[in-house]
């Protein structure tokens, strides 16, 4: 698994440079697959599989891991890529001004994934406010691909940013209730590691898509003539919108593949738990 999925990142990396249909694209897209198959094949008939994949005769937990791969392969893309690039070379900030700039979107998350996602889960369920989430974080990604090249901070990136930061915070805690509860407590501990390594997966494959996108944009602008700060932020308004359809996916599958829990269920999932000595 860790070397098909190594694989198809440079395998998406690589197509940049070389081509999505030339040989060499399509060979080591190939090989990658043939490994994910064998890895999924040794699963399914070792006594004591990594991964039974019996798990993912649950749709909830599916979806959820699904929604979780797309939302964290369009964070990524704000949270430790592009927005830092943006500050730092587009608006000409240095790093620890851009760094600062992140500090009142880390606190939302913060607030709202420890405090007010809790209380909404209680009272709406799960599901309504992954959904509300998700949508939060489509509109931010949205207001980022209107940045502009001379923007202001305050003007240009931090309201997105908030937004961003209480759909996220609200969406995390949502998505992990949702797919924790589609699994008895002895296959948790399978679970949780599922989720953990979907995150993984969903930022590493994300950042790779979306500085693919990013990059061919802005070698077109350089090509057209644009200036290097014109042709940069125009790349990043793509990798924005592309992370926005990202999200966009990311709610479509919680739409259409979860369902509402009852309301007994959902009041009984979010009550806190004891811990484990």
């Amino acid at each position: 698994m860790t070397s098909a999925m190594m694989l198809l990142v440079y395998t998406v990396v690589d197509a940049e440079r070389v081509g999505w249909g030339a040989a060499r694209t399509l060979s080591l897209g190939a090989l990658a697959l043939l490994l994910l198959a064998g890895f999924v094949l040794r699963q399914a008939t070792a006594a004591q599989p990594l991964l039974p994949l019996g798990l993912f005769r649950s749709r909830s937990l599916a979806a959820a891991n699904a929604v979780q791969f797309l939302l964290i392969a369009g964070m990524f893309g704000l949270l430790f890529f592009f927005g830092t690039l943006h500050l730092q070379r587009v608006l000409a900030y240095s790093p620890l001004e851009a760094g600062l700039g992140y500090v009142p979107i880390a606190v939302v998350i913060a607030v709202v994934s420890l405090g007010l996602s809790a209380r909404l889960i209680t009272r709406y369920g799960h599901r309504a406010v992954l959904l509300l989430g998700l949508a939060l974080v489509v509109g931010a990604f949205l207001l980022l691909s209107f940045a502009r090249v001379d923007g202001v901070y305050l003007v240009d990136f931090l309201p997105a940013g908030l937004v961003m930061g209480l759909g996220f915070g609200l969406a995390a805690p949502a998505v992990t209730g949702l797919g924790m509860a589609a699994v008895s407590p002895t296959e948790s501990g399978i679970a949780s590691g599922l989720f953990n390594t979907t995150q993984q997966l969903g930022g590493a494959i994300g950042l790779t898509v979306l500085s693919s996108f990013a990059g061919a944009r802005t070698d077109s602008l350089v090509a057209a003539g644009q200036s290097e700060v014109r042709s940069l932020a125009g790349g990043h308004q793509v990798a924005f919108l592309a992370a926005a359809g990202f999200a966009l996916a990311a709610l479509l599958v919680g739409a259409t593949l979860l369902k509402p829990e009852a309301r007994q269920e959902t009041a009984a999932l979010s009550e806190p738990v004891a811990p484990v000595s």
